[in-house]
């Protein structure tokens, strides 16, 4: 298996959930009503079902989680060392052990319990041992709170690894913290790693994906080496480590020859010692970076002297820069053509080879006599093959041009065009916009036009036309320009600040949401026979808003014939008429509503008795054979 997709697992639930979830499916899809009157075998059937089912429901779920998490023995060595330096092989295999034996356990308890059921002798006796049989299992997987725990932090951090392919063509990046690794991988590929001037900002691998001679290619990126012993390297170093370890891939060893990084050539040089074991049979170019800050010619001799021992160790050293992207595609060209010529031979060397060799067989035909027969070729296609040739020989190619004239050689398309009057080759194609010649708008004196104007600007320069009046403002001027600045920088702060209080507090309301203005409201109001006090608008805008719509409908309908009455009394009070909040007493026009609402709620409340028993008799004369029959029972009693 050579992809590895760790997004597949499913989610691993709390021993919380894993009970609830198990219980509740085990209710809804199995029977729930039994009676003391049924026959014991049926009894019994209904209640080991239940274990039963509860049962398979854990071992299901359980199974599911085991097959789901990768075995380290059958997965790459890559992973299995990742695995092991991200989560600890033996808690994750201890965790996993126990959800095993957790599951043996429950099958067990069902095993035995399902055993007891068969001899139980009443339904008391059957239910007290599905209790007993579905509680030991939930203690089973209760107990198994913290490995379920720890396996639901696996899953989620194995879901957000890259998806790395250990066996393909592979770029690997590595060497001292903030030397430019990141940098590199987002130039070379559509990778988009964070980049910051500062170390250990990769804290884990990143892989970026690039196109090479049609084929395929991962970059992987490496947390920063530091230069101690292999015990105290920490968590994220030892990812490094481990891809370095394990991938058959091109190594890119990538230095700071600016020492930006913070650290020397020479500890950078006494790295590479320390980890070149890891490099053995592997394509390794040392990649010499920020350039453009300094460059190799510019070093002392005793640091140019480190990077000759590069050289008699027959180890490539390339200059780039990932600022200006100065030696990048060279870089990635040596890197891929030597990591290929490298599988290649291994390749060759395979027994794989011999057995494709082996499966081939050529074809020859029989040789009837000595003489060796010529292929035949007809007379028509000689003299065409000729006749090419001797074209061929006359003509000269547009490569051969590019040779002979050399710098002076330009690309002559025009001189092939197949018209009637050879001699329009070379005229101007028109180049037509929205239906016009652009030719025609195109002033052909604007350069003569040009040159008078620039003249123009000179006299006037030279007459002082521009010169500014070197007149001081006064005081009052400058403290009036200074005051409108200020005043204009609080503006733009206010504006802003009202924004943002706008997006996080003060919900706003959409565009095709209608206001309700007083004006419209007065007189929608005063069509309903409502007065509404000016001084007092917010009011009943409150009160009118909690009106439901049929009470509105309702007075409409009924004071339609007193509107005239209303308008009348409203426009009488006007001028004389207090608020209720602010007088604390009604008023004689608010008397004379309170009567009419008072007689109108009489009347409906009159009308609505009538119905009532007019609706009475009609059920009474119906027939008493439509109310009778027998009543359905819920089924209330569960067990």
């Amino acid at each position: 298996m050579s992809h590895y997709n760790f997004k597949k697992i499913t989610v691993v639930p709390t021993a919380k959930d894993f009970v609830d979830i198990v219980l509740s499916r085990t209710q809804r899809k199995t029977p729930t009503v039994i009676h003391k009157n049924y026959k014991i075998s049926r009894i019994r059937h209904f209640y080991m079902r239940k274990v039963k089912y509860t049962q398979q429901n854990f071992h299901d779920k359980l199974t599911q989680i085991l097959d789901d998490f990768p075995k380290l023995e059958d997965i790459h060595p890559f992973y299995a060392d990742l695995m092991n330096v991200l989560y600890d092989k033996d808690h994750f295999k201890l965790a996993l052990g126990q959800i095993n034996t957790a599951r043996h356990l429950i099958d067990n308890v069902a095993k035995d319990y399902v055993r007891l059921l068969k001899y139980g002798d009443s339904l008391y006796r059957c239910k007290q041992l599905k209790t007993a049989a579905l509680g030991r299992m939930c203690t089973v997987m209760k107990r198994q709170g913290q490995s379920l725990s720890y396996l639901e932090q696996v899953r989620q951090h194995l879901s957000r690894l890259p998806s790395i392919d250990p066996n393909t063509r592979t770029l690997l990046i590595c060497g001292f913290p903030n030397v430019g690794k990141s940098s590199f991988i987002n130039k070379m590929t559509r990778a988009d790693v964070e980049v910051q001037p500062y170390a250990f900002t990769t804290k884990s691998l990143y892989v970026g994906h690039m196109d090479y001679r049609y084929l395929r290619w991962q970059v992987v990126d490496t947390p920063g080496i530091l230069d101690h012993t292999l015990e105290e390297r920490n968590t994220i170093e030892m990812q490094a480590i481990t891809a370095l370890a394990h991938l058959r891939a091109a190594v890119l060893y990538i230095m700071d020859v600016s020492e930006q990084c913070g650290y020397t050539l020479e500890q950078q040089v006494e790295l590479f010692e320390n980890i070149k074991p890891l490099f053995a049979n592997k394509p390794l170019l040392v990649c010499v970076n920020k350039i453009d800050v300094t460059r190799l010619n510019e070093l002392t001799e005793d640091r140019q002297a480190l990077f000759k021992k590069f050289e008699e160790d027959e180890i490539p050293v390339y200059e780039m820069s990932t600022l200006t992207e100065e030696g990048l595609s060279h870089v990635k060209t040596e890197a891929c053509d030597r990591l290929l010529a490298q599988r290649v031979e291994v390749k060759l060397k395979g027994k794989k080879v011999n057995d494709v060799l082996n499966r081939l067989h050529l074809a020859l035909p029989a040789k009837r006599d000595e003489k060796e027969r010529t292929p035949f070729i007809p007379e028509s296609v000689l003299k065409k093959r000729q006749r090419g040739a001797a074209a061929k020989s006359t003509r000269k190619l547009e490569r051969d041009l590019e040779v002979e004239l050399g710098d002076d050689y330009y690309l002559d398309l025009n001189k092939h065009y197949d018209l009637a009057n050879p001699d329009e080759k070379y005229d101007v194609i028109p180049e037509v916009w929205e239906g016009h010649n652009i030719a025609d708008f195109i002033d052909p004196d604007i350069m003569k036009k040009l040159e008078e104007l620039e003249k123009e600007e000179e006299l006037r320069e030279k007459a002082g036309f521009y010169e500014s009046d070197d007149s001081e403002e006064d005081d009052d001027m400058k403290q009036l320009r200074c005051t409108a600045r200020k005043i204009r920088e609080k503006r733009i702060l206010k504006v802003m600040e009202s924004r943002e209080k706008r997006k996080v507090e003060t919900p706003r309301l959409p565009r095709t949401a209608k206001k309700v203005r007083a004006g419209k409201m007065e007189t929608e109001m005063a069509e309903l026979g409502v007065t509404v006090d000016t001084a007092d608008t917010e009011t009943h805008v409150g009160r009118a808003r909690s009106k439901s719509a049929s009470r509105r409908t309702t007075l409409k309908r009924k004071y339609d014939d007193t509107s005239m009455v209303a308008s009348a009394t409203r426009s009488r009070s006007a001028s004389r008429a207090t608020s209720r909040d602010k007088s604390g007493l009604r008023d004689e026009t608010m008397v004379k509503k309170g009567r009419k609402l008072a007689k109108i709620s009489q009347r409906g409340a009159n009308r609505d008795a009538r119905k009532g028993e007019a609706d009475r008799r009609i059920l009474d004369s119906k027939p008493k054979h439509l109310f009778a029959g027998k009543r359905k029972q819920g089924k209330t009693d569960r067990r």
